[in-house]
């Protein structure tokens, strides 16, 4: 076989490499048809979604919730590149905490001292915990499938801005079931679950390094 014979074969047996930014785009669209599909089969819509969505508080939860999913998606594409400026993306992060520690102190401005703790317990605030998690595990997964498709540096990092991706999907699907439309129920229950899976992501992603 001469020179341009063998360049001929190994030409015809390369296959086309899927752009990154390509392979989250598919990722995020799966994680969300994958998510919505665990959550109308088991949870469901609230069953005053009607009147709820025609109310700020819950208005303003589906927000924050909805906020820290694209800001999470832009970092965790960013971060998955070796040498991006990740930094800046990170910034982003702050507008959904930001957003939700204006709405925690509007709350406890106008509600008496008696009333926070009872609005922040809420009702079945264990359920809402487990529930995000839960919701959350399968787009973790494909999230952390897609993170070995790029060459992070930083592969804690990743699997933390994995899981607060896969965590903004999971609180924003939880949102519409969940009654409990306080900022200081959110702010408590919801980012204790969201913080659950980027602990998770961090550990899984780093694990990944040594397979």
């Amino acid at each position: 076989m001469d020179t341009d014979e063998l360049i001929k074969a190994l030409v015809s047996n390369l296959q086309p490499v899927t752009p990154l930014s390509a392979v989250w785009r598919r990722a995020a669209a799966l994680a969300i048809v994958a998510t919505a599909a665990i959550f109308f089969g088991t949870l469901g819509l609230r069953s005053d979604i009607a009147a709820a969505a025609e109310t700020l508080r819950f208005l303003f939860k589906l927000a924050v919730a909805v906020a820290l999913t694209a800001s999470a998606f832009g970092l965790v594409r960013v971060i998955s590149r070796p040498g991006e400026p990740w930094w800046k993306a990170a910034f982003y992060l702050a507008v959904s905490p930001a957003l939700l520690a204006v709405a925690v102190v509007v709350e406890i401005s106008v509600l008496p001292p008696e009333m926070w703790s009872a609005s922040m317990i809420g009702m079945n605030s264990l359920i809402c915990v487990i529930s995000i998690l839960l919701l959350g595990i399968v787009p973790l997964a494909i999230f952390l499938v897609a993170l070995r498709h790029g060459a992070s540096t930083r592969p804690a990092a990743a699997g933390a801005a994995a899981g607060l991706l896969a965590g903004g999907i999971a609180a924003t699907f939880f949102a519409l079931q969940c009654t409990n439309d306080s900022p200081l129920f959110v702010a408590t229950w919801y980012t204790l679950a969201i913080a659950g899976l980027a602990a998770i992501g961090a550990a899984c992603a780093k694990a990944m390094v040594w397979w």
